[in-house]
């Protein structure tokens, strides 16, 4: 028997009625045997914002409800918003989506819980674990032995001046993995497959808004991840898709882009000192308030990424196409619409320009198959 699992970009439902934004894809979500999802913001009854918090936004406690009759099973805090109301609304917002039965991978009371896995049995036997990880961190959003958090994956920027002799020009930027905490992801991914034979990895990471490119890091914890045991890696934050590699035969999706999120933005919003520094990374980025999606154009394409598994094994990946417009709701595109073909071409442009091995084969069932030659 082949067991289905389904993996979604971000989740940030802001609107009257959360339900709503899930009612195109709520029927498949709930079909598949486990779905996972990235919650992006916390959903609590009281908080305190954070002062390094920088887009924030607090929803109610009973929006979150609509993550569970959507069909998740499984959700990663691990979010560089988790802590943007402090303490209390991060431990209420796992609370909240535990007693849904929904498992919380990634964040919580402290960093052992924060780097707990969790664990799942398919029909046939096979056991499946999910950690999750952050690597956009404002200061002190992670978990330490006593204080709520995430599961941190940081990394440190190096720039190398290329011309000595010519000051201001670009400066070359280097990245590397914070040996402390790579050291500790490889240790909670060995011990998880010593439980389990499938184990996937989230990584809120990367480079946001920017077409194509990955920073140094992520492919550096991405090989020892895979190193470790991990069977797939499943890549947030960046809001636009990412390229895909396959690395000793296991997939990587560097970013699933959203899935569910609601950004408004009105007048005052757009014009801020700080939305106007973000909006530069990407040309084609058009804000209106009359919109409730406010991302770029590119994040229109996105995707669920959809794994069959059999006998313990990993037997194929893909994702399912995926257009979002401006109300924020998700459609998952059939092979005969154009814009399903659209997905996959931008898939293809943005994987050869970042120097990714991944290629995609449309399947009679409307999947794309992730896969690498040779």
């Amino acid at each position: 028997m082949t067991g289905v699992v389904l993996a979604t970009g971000d989740l940030a439902m802001d609107r009257p009625d959360p339900d709503t934004i899930y009612d195109t894809t709520r029927d498949v979500l709930s079909a598949a045997d486990i779905t996972f999802g990235q919650l992006e913001i916390n959903y609590a009854s009281q908080g305190t914002r954070f002062p390094q918090a920088r887009h924030a936004l607090l929803g109610k406690p009973d929006d979150i409800k609509a993550i569970g009759r959507a069909g998740f099973d499984v959700i990663s805090f691990a979010s560089n918003h988790c802590m943007d109301y402090g303490n209390e609304a991060l431990l209420e917002t796992v609370e909240n989506l535990e007693v849904q039965d929904i498992a919380v991978v990634g964040a919580g009371e402290n960093i052992d819980r924060a780097r707990k896995a969790a664990h799942f049995t398919l029909e046939d036997g096979s056991k499946v674990a999910f950690l999750a990880y952050c690597s956009i961190l404002p200061q002190d959003y992670w978990a330490t032995e006593r204080r709520p958090g995430c599961a941190p994956m940081r990394a440190f920027t190096v720039y190398e001046q290329v011309e000595h002799d010519q000051p201001g020009t670009p400066a070359r930027i280097h990245t590397y993995a914070h040996r402390e905490d790579l050291a500790a992801m490889e240790a909670d991914i060995r011990a998880a497959k010593e439980e389990a034979d499938v184990v996937f990895v989230s990584h809120h990471w990367g480079i946001h808004f920017v077409q194509a490119q990955l920073a140094d890091y992520q492919r550096e914890v991405a090989r020892a991840a895979i190193a470790a045991g991990a069977d797939c890696i499943l890549g947030h934050h960046a809001h636009i898709l990412k390229g895909a590699e396959v690395i000793d035969g296991k997939p990587v999706f560097y970013s699933l882009c959203n899935f569910a999120v609601d950004l408004r933005m009105p007048p005052d919003l757009v014009k801020s000192k700080g939305f106007q520094e973000i909006f530069v990374l990407n040309p084609k980025w058009h804000p209106s308030a009359d919109k409730t999606y406010n991302f770029p154009d590119d994040s229109r394409h996105s995707m669920i990424a959809r794994f069959e598994i059999e006998n313990g094994e990993l037997t194929r990946a893909g994702f399912l196409p995926i257009f979002i417009g401006g109300d924020s709701v998700p459609h998952i595109l059939p092979k005969e619409d154009p814009r399903h073909g659209e997905v996959v071409d931008y898939m293809e442009l943005i994987t050869g320009e970042a120097g990714l091995n991944a290629k995609y084969r449309k399947a009679a069932d409307g999947m794309v198959e992730v896969y690498a030659e040779g």
